[in-house]
C-alpha cells in the first residue's frame, strides 16, 4: 500500500473531515472493522508518513497476518479487504499529486492557483509525471507540467527535468533552443517549453502564462 503514497502530499483539512484527530505533529484514526472484531488504528504524520495498528478487540492483541502476503484463508482475506479498502480511500480523499519538486514549478502552481483558481489536473495514470492546467471558462488548455528527459529538447544529457509548455505566438522568433524550446508533445507552431531549471526569470515565466491564459481564452472547448 506505500505505493499508493509516492509522490503525494497531505491535505490537513482532509483527514480532519475523514475524522482523523491531530496529537502534536501526528493524526490519529480509529475505527471498528469486520463487525468490530478488530479496531484499526492509523497515523499519519505530517511528512505524509503512513502507520498502522491492527488490534483483536477480544484479546486486545496485535494482528499482522493481513500484511503477509501468502497468508490466505477466508478470514484472512476478509480482514485484508477491509483493511485496504480503507487505505485505499484514505489516499484518494486525503492526499494530493506532490510531483514537481522545483523551487520554480511550485511557485508557478501556486502563482497559477492564485491568480487565476486553478490546479493542476493529472489526466493520465501511465504517466503520473504530467499535469495539465486549463480554463474553466472553455476547459481550454494554457499549461502543461512536465518532468521528462533533457535528451527530448536536444541535449545529450539525459536527467530528468521539469517543464512548462505555454501557449504563445511568433513561436519561430522567440525559441532560442537554449532558454526556450519548440513545444514538447504539443503544435510546435503554437506552444513553447522553458526548463523549469532558473534559466529563465520567474517574472519572465509568468508573463508567458499570463499570455497564454490569453491565448486559450477564445478557443473552443477542449485541448
Amino acid at each position: 500500500m506505500t505505493e499508493y503514497y509516492k509522490n503525494k502530499k497531505i491535505n490537513k483539512t482532509k483527514l480532519l473531515n475523514f475524522g482523523f484527530k491531530k496529537k502534536n505533529d501526528t493524526f490519529i484514526y480509529n475505527q471498528p472493522i469486520l463487525d468490530e472484531q478488530f479496531n484499526l488504528t492509523i497515523l499519519v504524520d505530517t511528512q505524509g508518513n503512513v502507520h498502522t495498528k491492527l488490534v483483536e478487540t477480544a484479546t486486545n492483541e496485535l494482528y499482522i497476518l493481513h500484511l503477509v502476503e501468502d497468508a490466505c484463508g477466508d478470514f484472512v482475506g476478509k480482514v485484508k479487504k477491509e483493511y485496504n479498502d480503507i487505505l485505499e480511500r484514505l489516499y484518494k480523499e486525503c492526499f494530493e499529486p506532490d510531483v514537481f519538486k522545483t523551487k520554480q514549478a511550485q511557485k508557478l502552481i501556486e502563482y497559477i492557483k492564485e491568480r487565476y483558481s486553478n490546479e493542476l489536473e493529472f489526466l493520465w495514470e501511465k504517466f503520473a509525471n504530467n499535469a495539465i492546467v486549463r480554463r474553466k471558462d472553455n476547459l481550454k488548455w494554457y499549461a502543461a507540467f512536465l518532468t521528462v528527459s533533457k535528451e527530448k529538447l536536444g541535449f545529450e544529457d539525459k536527467t530528468l527535468a521539469e517543464i512548462i509548455d505555454l501557449r504563445a505566438e511568433n513561436v519561430d522568433k522567440i525559441i532560442d533552443n537554449k532558454q526556450i524550446f519548440p513545444g514538447y508533445h504539443m503544435n510546435k507552431k503554437h506552444w513553447i517549453t522553458i526548463i523549469l531549471d532558473g534559466s529563465v526569470p520567474l517574472e519572465t515565466i509568468k508573463t508567458k502564462i499570463d499570455e497564454s491564459y490569453e491565448l486559450a481564452r477564445n478557443r473552443k472547448r477542449g485541448k
